[in-house]
């Protein structure tokens, strides 16, 4: 096949060695395996930001500001150097989350550094060598649903931990090995203190996954996930080995009739804009 332009310079300079195929194709960007020697990779070839339609951009940005630097001026003010350094910006948040979570033992994709908008890294897949299938396109036991879900949730308590949220957690950013669960695409990962709609992106990932594999298993259906990790990283109380139980209760107070407006009208946008990315999935 046809070597990406951004992939040529990693084969002049024998990071990598050829190009085998195209795996996937999304919004922010193209996923390709590759050779590296004898170890078959894969290289994620971001899209440039004026190609990109990832929405809601602003609120995973909030947070990362490097101080009054010029990169930071150039970022705000639009230039070109600016969007340069906006693509950096937003690579570089995924790889070193992949190398944060990675230490802190959450199952991500290893990373082997990222080459002027190719990040390069593990392809994750199944003892028989086959690609490993994303969440979606697994058919699941009530048992599976269980521990997988137990499994997820166990990360989602370690990325916080890490001051860490997703903004993105679905079926379609999960892959499924023979060992379980793989967390994926991480460009959006916010800062969980720095980040204002930090709690509600954490809801949203955690209702997105508990909605999927409550398919397999309902009584998942019923658990407060979302409050109670919140509720003991409020309280300085969340460890990377707390046990969840799902249960919580919501100290009663007045009700808030302009909030809650507010809040189900957020809803709703993110149950549309979900619904839209599985159309896309469904067409891709």
């Amino acid at each position: 096949m046809k070597t990406p332009n951004r992939i040529v310079p990693l084969i002049e300079d024998g990071v990598i060695d050829e190009v085998l195929q195209q795996l996937m194709s999304g919004k922010e960007a193209t996923v390709y395996v590759v050779r590296c020697g004898r170890e078959i990779r894969c290289a994620k070839v971001y899209k440039e930001v004026a190609k990109r339609s990832f929405k809601q951009a602003v609120q995973y940005k909030e947070g990362r500001k490097g101080g009054n630097s010029r990169r930071q001026r150039a970022i705000d003010k639009g230039s070109k150097y600016g969007r340069k350094q906006q693509e950096a910006e937003w690579h570089d948040t995924e790889v070193n989350a992949l190398y944060q979570l990675e230490r802190a033992g959450v199952r991500v994709p290893e990373p082997f550094g990222c080459f002027d908008g190719v990040l390069l890294m593990e392809l994750v897949t199944t003892e028989d060598g086959d690609v490993a299938p994303r969440l979606n396109d697994v058919v699941l036991t009530r048992e599976q649903a269980l521990e997988d879900h137990a499994t997820v949730m166990s990360y989602v308590v370690k990325m916080l931990c890490l001051g860490m949220v997703h903004g993105d957690l679905s079926e379609f950013n999960v892959l499924v090995d023979d060992y379980g669960p793989v967390i994926i695409d991480l460009p959006q990962a916010v800062n969980a203190a720095g980040n204002n709609h930090a709690r509600s992106m954490l809801e949203r990932d955690i209702n997105n996954i508990t909605a999927y594999y409550g398919q397999s298993a309902p009584e998942l259906l019923v658990g407060h996930y979302a409050d109670e990790i919140w509720a003991l990283y409020e309280a300085g109380e969340l460890h990377p080995d707390t046990q969840l139980t799902g249960d919580y209760s919501r100290e009663l107070v007045a009700a808030d009739t302009d909030s809650i407006l507010l809040e189900i009208e957020a809803a709703l946008k993110d149950e549309s804009d979900r619904l839209a990315r599985i159309r896309d999935a469904n067409e891709g």
